[in-house]
């Protein structure tokens, strides 16, 4: 089964090339806690073995998970999504929900960010907002029940 791509804004691209960068320098201290912890030996070092070990591992998983990202990454072109007629990856849009005029953008999960109102393609509503127009209403199962999203405009 192939890998499925990863869209990403340019803007994300960079952020997350700069959180990779960022990671590696912090896995070199890390690994430098841990050769102290080894060299010390004693049982006062064991809490802080463990703590870095601990850190290198979560370190370790972020950077693989951003690597993949990225080696699977698909850059959004933001201008052709903003200037689209169909809801596409990368559009804005400005939708009533339920009587509430919100807005969002259409993200890749990486970026997806509900509080800053970016919303994953992968998820229930973006989803269902993909490849609709401006005047359509779409139903969204969620699990506080259905919600009733028009589409007020692309941007």
């Amino acid at each position: 089964m192939p890998e499925q791509p990863v869209p990403l804004t340019a803007q994300g691209k960079d952020r997350l090339l700069a959180e990779l960068g960022t990671l590696r320098e912090e896995r070199k201290a890390v690994a430098e806690r841990i050769h102290h912890a080894r060299e010390l030996g004693s049982s006062q070092t064991d809490a802080e073995y463990d703590d870095a070990k601990t850190d290198q591992g979560r370190i370790e998983g972020r950077i693989l998970e951003i690597e993949d990202v990225l080696r699977r990454a698909v850059i959004i072109d933001e201008d052709t999504a903003h200037s689209a007629a169909r809801i596409v990856v990368g559009s804005g849009v400005k939708v009533d929900q339920d009587g509430n005029v919100r807005h969002y953008q259409i993200v890749g999960p990486p970026e997806a960010d509900v509080l800053k109102g970016r919303i994953s393609n992968d998820s229930p509503v973006g989803a269902a907002l993909l490849g609709k127009q401006v005047g359509d209403t779409v139903e969204v199962n969620a699990p506080r029940g259905v919600i009733k999203i028009k589409i007020l405009e692309i941007d």
